[in-house]
């Protein structure tokens, strides 16, 4: 017996064909003309715009051509020089995050809701670690300086304040933004809010803090070499030292040393995270 083909589908309808795909040229030509136009119009200073000189650009290019080929030519000589500010550096930035470690750990407790039930107290912290972070770091330190004198001093508040602001605001947001069902048990169960607190907010919030505490200790050795300038000490103070002498070898060797620490503890970092979690 002959086999026979299967004839379910032939008398089905074909599929529908797709419709023709848009052509978006039109489209896509608009676009590009706004962007140059708005581009231009950024461009022109009557209207508010900002000035692109390109005849200074090109007449002056020699001299920033000069210094990058210094920077890719470190002076390797000049490396033991640099150890002592480094070393002040990392003092400053540790013992700036330490201090405020400490100090974040109250303040966070006052800022957050779940913590802080009082709105007086609570809004009356956000405000101040507000204007704290508004202050530029610059700001600080240039202030600091003419206070106590140039050295590590004012380098060392200046980042004790950075970190401040840094760690109560971001802690703060995340313990707002979790659940904490924990409380109504410590409430339901008589605790004071001081008690609920200690017993509970702060062990579940151990891990947010050690994570800004470290990522602080980072941000510290990369904003302790711009403090230099205003002479807040530390291997900032060196750079500005030899940025100003024009010998910008030396500077790409502070440049290099600045990176290997920082790269060294980020990776310090990591493996303390990881063992927290």
């Amino acid at each position: 017996m002959p086999a026979t083909t299967p004839t379910a589908n032939a008398g089905s309808p074909p599929p529908p064909a797709l419709p023709p795909r848009p052509r978006s040229t039109t489209q896509r030509v608009l676009i590009v003309a706004a962007l140059c136009a708005f581009t231009a119009l950024t461009c022109w200073p009557a209207i508010g715009g900002i000035e692109i000189d390109l005849a200074s650009l090109a007449r002056n290019w020699s001299n920033g051509a000069d210094k990058i080929a210094q920077l890719v030519r470190p002076d390797l000589t000049f490396l033991p020089r640099t150890i002592a500010p480094m070393l002040e550096t990392l003092a400053m930035a540790l013992a700036g995050a330490a201090f405020a470690a400490v100090v974040s750990i109250p303040l966070t407790l006052a800022a957050a809701r779940p913590s802080n039930p009082d709105p007086l107290t609570r809004q009356l912290v956000r405000l101040c670690i507000n204007v704290n972070r508004a202050v530029p770091d610059l700001v600080f330190a240039t202030v600091l300086v003419a206070m106590v004198g140039v050295g590590t001093l004012p380098g060392f508040l200046t980042l004790f304040l950075f970190d401040l602001g840094v760690v109560v605001k971001l802690v703060s947001e995340a313990v707002d933004s979790a659940d904490h069902p924990y409380l109504e048990a410590g409430r339901a169960a008589g605790g004071t809010h001081a008690q609920i607190n200690r017993v509970t907010v702060l062990p579940q919030s151990w891990p947010l803090f050690a994570n800004q505490w470290l990522y602080s200790l980072e941000l510290n050795v990369r904003i302790s070499a711009i403090l230099g300038i205003v002479g807040a000490g530390g291997i900032g103070r060196l750079l500005d030292e030899r940025r100003g002498f024009f010998a910008y070898d030396d500077v790409s060797v502070i440049i290099l040393e600045i990176l290997v620490v920082v790269v060294l503890i980020e990776i310090a970092s990591n493996a303390l995270r990881r063992r927290l979690r």
